[in-house]
């Protein structure tokens, strides 16, 4: 069974406000394999461009996206900048999601085989 989601009465409109926010930070796939990259263990730039097939400015434009919204912290080492996963909702969030849409498609591609 699903849980509901809370009443409104039960959540502050700022509450939704803010899931809204993150929703939409969340709603691009290059942001979404960033994060499936950052699970295992923070990794710099360059190994985010190595596993991520996007330019280098399209890279650092979404990890500053993740940034301003605290999905992610980032630290100097050196020349190379070192980003991590800061939010652990969020890590719960989207391997629920991917997990299940995962499924979807591995479920209508061999229904499609049939």
């Amino acid at each position: 069974m699903i849980s509901p989601i809370p009443k409104a009465g039960a959540m502050s409109g700022r509450a939704f406000e803010r899931a809204a926010e993150l929703f939409a930070v969340l709603a691009t796939p290059v942001r979404l394999r960033i994060i499936g990259e950052l699970c295992a263990s923070e990794k710099d730039v360059s190994h985010l461009l190595g596993a991520i097939a996007v330019s280098q400015p399209n890279m650092s434009r979404h990890l500053s996206v993740l940034h301003k919204a605290g999905v992610v912290s980032k630290r100097r080492s050196g020349t190379h900048v070192i980003y991590a996963l800061t939010n652990p909702s969020v890590v719960s969030i989207c391997k629920a999601v991917c997990t299940e849409m995962d499924s979807e498609v591995a479920n209508s591609h061999s229904a499609t085989e049939i």
